[in-house]
């Protein structure tokens, strides 16, 4: 059972939310928390070229950052559905993004990363 008093607080408590979330809206801040700034959303990932992917076909393993492209040398022979030759390719490119964002990598080819492993 609510009061008048409470109903009328309420009514008001409403109405200023409404207006601080049209405020925001017409600030263009988006009213949901976004992700922080090194975490690959899907949508920025949808957003990336073809070529920042070490496998662009597939469009596997972003190669934006050098955190991004410690995790595709971690998890490269995780990939399936892949021939040698894309993986070749994909070596190649994140050879060359490791180079840009100064990441050492102390295999000399992706098949010294896969040995025991699924390809």
């Amino acid at each position: 059972m609510s009061t008048t008093k409470q109903k009328q607080a309420a009514r008001k408590n409403l109405e200023k939310a409404r207006a601080a979330q049209s405020g925001r809206r017409r600030a263009g801040k988006s009213t949901r928390a976004s992700a922080p700034a090194g975490v690959m959303t899907t949508a920025r990932q949808n957003d990336l070229p073809d070529r920042a992917f070490a496998f662009p076909e597939q469009r596997k393993e972003p190669l934006t950052d050098a955190k991004h492209v410690r995790n595709a040398v971690a998890r490269f022979n995780q990939v399936e559905g892949v021939s040698n030759a894309e993986r070749d390719r994909a070596w190649r490119r994140i050879r060359a993004a490791a180079r840009r964002y100064g990441v050492e990598i102390e295999a000399r080819g992706w098949r010294q990363l896969v040995e025991g492993g699924k390809a």
